[in-house]
């Protein structure tokens, strides 16, 4: 059975930083991403690394955040830093066994149950 859990939510200043974590059991992954969603807005990308390391960003983090694997451990971690208050939301880790880097969530078909981050201004 596929399992993705999430840590490293939390409460943070603004220009704070946060390392997310997301540990997947079951299977591997052809890639791994994060996407985000705030109260009443839409779920949105934010990060993806695929199985050779090859990473995309939301252009909203990029500079800030850092997407990295550990594939020995079928771990993916989220750097942020810098966050700002926009910031704040539920972060989601996803799971592809097929795609490659995507940004649409579709193409994910595994879901960790998700962990806040809230950055205060």
């Amino acid at each position: 059975q596929v399992q993705l859990v999430e840590s490293g939510g939390g409460l943070v200043p603004a220009g704070g930083s946060l390392r997310l974590s997301c540990a997947a059991s079951g299977r591997t992954f052809s890639s791994m991403g994060w996407f985000r969603q705030a109260p009443g807005k839409e779920r949105e990308f934010v990060a993806a690394i695929s199985w050779s390391d090859s990473t995309y960003y939301a252009d909203s983090v990029k500079g800030r955040f850092t997407i990295s694997s550990d594939n020995a451990k079928n771990t993916v971690y989220l750097q942020m830093n810098s966050l700002k208050p926009e910031d704040t939301a539920t972060y989601y880790c996803a799971a592809s066994t097929y795609a490659s880097r995507s940004s649409y969530g579709r193409h994910y078909n595994n879901w960790g149950q998700g962990t806040q981050v809230t950055v205060s201004s």
